[in-house]
């Protein structure tokens, strides 16, 4: 049995055993990257100012025997070992944090508020879990560090910013990430959520994460007195019909099967209840999996919202503004069935398991764009008992970016660095010949 009460097959072949970290290993960092993930809770920061997340991980980082750079695409953080001939493997893990007050009730719970880029006072919370992958980043650093005789090549170790905004890796990248460093063979990123108890990986061959668009949309009226609305044109009006009709996109413009959405997550309008303002704002974010799917998407906003308005007599079209976008993350097929030995050597074969396609974005995606092959695998962070609870209740736990959100620490922590460091040696151990033909299919 391992720590997570789960049945440990007795190997999966002399290789991948090897690859999969020891107990004494992980326990040897283990302290250090608990108190770090606390650390790191308690003292979030949002996206592009993640100065002093930086400087810890950088820190730890140098302590380890790493050559560390800093600033790369703002706040970024690149760090390298090179230890011989061989692949290199890039490690990837997000600073930023979340403009959420955080509900958990922990005794680390985050009590931190900044200013955001628009400079508005907001809380921060870590709700989506980079605190964790941090932590496990810096532990799986420290063993890879101590245990140079498990594997050859170059372990190359990313601290991205401004994911929750989807610009860091674009950042990173424009910023010479894959000119000043070496360029990697193969890119490895997990992230844990409650899909899954404590203890769980899962893998998802092929696109995993969707497309992510954000749209801006202002629709003008002419204002004036809430009492003499035949004197306006109401563009809350407009907004309102506007909203109603986009969600006929996904229900009747899609194709059933496709997977689409358009939610329209804000809308700005108006000062007093008796004043009909001159223009409204909508915010709106558009999944999708398929390319096709989403250019049919957001012709048919832009279609939609302009045609209302014209309805209404609007005395001008709306803009509308695509200010945020980022591609569906892709596992490579081949590289993902490849790395599940090491996974279940490590964690367990029942705890490694297919996932499902999965709407939320990403921009890791801007890695595999620049012809870096990825393996991005999920990671469960649900207490056992309260996933079995709530699987049984029918009610979902907190999912990432809920105020509640806050994965199950130890078990969770231990697995991530046990898979970490699992898929790093197996990658590592794997002729550079051996990794392109390998990869060189999507």
């Amino acid at each position: 049995m391992n720590r997570f009460g789960f049945l440990l097959p007795l190997c999966l072949g002399a290789v991948a055993c090897a690859q999969a970290p020891t107990q004494s290993e992980v326990d040897a960092v283990y302290a250090g990257a608990h108190a770090l993930y606390i650390e790191i809770h308690e003292n979030p920061e949002l996206s592009g100012q993640e100065t002093k997340t930086a400087d810890r991980i950088a820190d730890r980082l140098r302590a380890a025997g790493f050559e560390v750079t800093q600033h790369v695409g703002g706040t970024g953080v690149v760090a390298i070992l090179r230890n011989g001939s061989g692949p290199t493997i890039m490690l990837r893990t997000e600073l930023d944090a979340l403009p959420v007050e955080e509900k958990t009730g922990l005794p680390y719970a985050s009590t931190v508020h900044a200013k955001d880029a628009d400079g508005h006072d907001v809380p921060v919370m870590h709700a989506c879990g980079h605190d964790l992958h941090m932590a496990a980043l810096v532990a799986t650093a420290e063993i890879m560090a101590h245990s140079k005789d498990s594997w050859h090549g170059t372990l190359m170790l990313i601290g991205q910013p401004a994911e929750e905004t989807i610009a860091g890796a674009e950042g990173m990248v424009k910023d010479g990430l894959f000119t000043r460093f070496p360029k990697p063979d193969v890119a490895v990123a997990l992230h844990v959520s409650n899909a899954l108890p404590a203890g769980m990986a899962s893998i998802t061959p092929g696109v995993f994460t969707s497309n992510a668009d954000s749209v801006r949309i202002v629709i003008y009226g002419r204002g004036g007195h809430g009492a003499r609305p035949d004197t306006t044109i109401d563009p809350i009006v407009i907004a309102a019909r506007t909203i109603l009709s986009l969600q006929t996109i996904v229900s009747r413009e899609v194709a059933p099967g496709e997977m689409a959405v358009v939610t329209v997550g804000y809308i700005h309008a108006g000062t007093k209840n008796n004043i009909i303002p001159d223009q409204a704002e909508l915010g709106l974010t558009v999944r999708s999996f398929k390319q096709s799917v989403r250019e049919q998407v957001l012709a048919a906003i832009t279609r939609i919202t302009r045609a209302e308005a014209a309805a209404a007599g609007a005395p001008k079209e709306p803009t509308i503004e695509r200010y945020e976008s980022t591609d569906s993350v892709y596992n490579n097929p081949a590289l993902a069935e490849r790395l599940r030995a090491p996974l279940e050597a490590a964690l367990g074969k029942s705890n490694v398991v297919i996932g499902p396609q999965n709407a939320a974005s990403e921009d890791f995606s801007v890695f595999t764009e620049q012809g870096v092959p990825s393996f991005y695998f999920g990671l469960g962070g649900a207490d056992p008992q309260k996933f079995a609870e709530a699987k049984a209740a029918g009610i979902p736990l907190p999912s990432n970016h809920s105020p509640l959100f806050a994965p199950d620490v130890d078990p969770s922590l231990h697995a991530a660095i046990e898979a970490e460091v699992a898929v790093l040696r197996s990658l590592l151990n794997t002729p550079v010949d051996q990794l392109h033909a390998l990869t060189e299919h999507p």
